[in-house]
């Protein structure tokens, strides 16, 4: 089992967050939202910010989406320390991590499909409508990585809890081996899993604390026995924050209407209402009002956001396109 101490951050290294978008759409508040309390929680406990765009999600990205997701950063005033990374940019460091993990025995190659998983073992669906994948459909032999091509590797899972002190949940015990079974690390397409990105790209960035929407708590355990897997002693902390819902109880998307924050930058709105917004949100003001980014990051208090989910409700919207100051 992963020690607990190695869960917690360390008092000696420098502090970093970095802020991950993923270029597959344009930003919306749900998303800025996230975005925004990392950036102040950075700038309050003095960490270094990262940013990096995850763009390994081929045939989701979407064109002009990074530019958009600059926009909306220097619309709202996030910055970040040093250049912008791409994770694009180099994918012979995650093949060496393969070929390492591969040499321990942690990952095999399967080529069966989700209907073959789902028909050979009555398998639920997991997380984002992923296929559970049993112990049980494991192949008896584990080649190196180079040894075979154009199929999906899996990374075996061991039956055992993960426990996490989470800045903002608290202790979490996370067990992926009921939740979602043996995970794809690399794809047929010959491009690693988010999974697996994530893990390799943090290490490689020094990246401290981890700051994101608590739809991926059940993430953090597996990409914690990844590290585990890879000889790692020391592990970024965590904060997973509730996310911002539509009126019918969804994640915000297209469905709720246009939420895009350039849409509403487009349509008039000032940067301060957006701000008021997300501070009304987290609990930090009683009333909608204006509010610059400067005096948000002074009045922020993590402790005074809910731990339910935020409901956009139409009253949101109106406050935001009314004219009133």
């Amino acid at each position: 089992m992963l020690d607990d101490k190695h869960l917690m951050s360390s008092r000696a290294r420098d502090e970093v967050t970095r802020l991950a978008p993923s270029p597959t759409g344009a930003l919306h508040l749900g998303n800025l939202r996230t975005f925004v309390i990392n950036w102040i929680l950075a700038r309050q406990r003095g960490w270094r910010v990262v940013l990096r765009i995850d763009d390994l999600d081929g045939p989701r990205i979407k064109t002009g989406a990074e530019d958009g997701i600059f926009q909306v950063f220097r619309w709202v005033g996030l910055d970040w320390d040093g250049g912008i990374i791409h994770q694009c940019d180099d994918l012979d460091r995650y093949r060496k991590v393969m070929e390492q993990l591969c040499k321990g025995g942690w990952c095999y190659p399967c080529s069966l499909s989700r209907s073959e998983i789902k028909e050979a073992c009555s398998a639920p669906h997991g997380e984002r409508n992923e296929v559970y994948f049993p112990a049980s459909l494991r192949p008896a032999e584990r080649p190196l990585f180079d040894e075979v091509e154009s199929c999906h590797w899996r990374f075996v899972v061991p039956d055992r809890v993960v426990k996490v002190d989470d800045g903002f949940c608290g202790r979490i015990v996370i067990q992926p081996a009921k939740s979602v079974g043996d995970f794809v690390v690399w794809t047929k397409q010959g491009l690693p899993s988010y999974q697996l990105a994530v893990v390799m790209d943090d290490g490689l960035q020094g990246v401290t604390q981890v700051v994101r929407g608590d739809d991926l708590l059940d993430s953090t355990g597996r990409q914690l026995l990844i590290m585990e897997a890879m000889g790692r002693s020391v592990f970024p902390s965590y904060t997973h924050l509730p996310l911002v819902l539509g009126p019918d109880g969804r994640r915000l998307a297209k469905r709720h209407g246009d939420t895009r924050v350039l849409s509403y930058r487009d349509k008039g709105v000032g940067v301060e209402r957006i701000i008021g917004l997300m501070a009304f949100w987290c609990g930090t003001i009683e009333e909608r009002e204006e509010m610059s980014l400067d005096e948000f990051v002074n009045l922020f208090d993590l402790e005074t956001v809910s731990s339910e989910p935020i409901t956009m409700s139409d009253d949101d919207e109106g406050w935001l396109l009314s004219e009133e100051s």
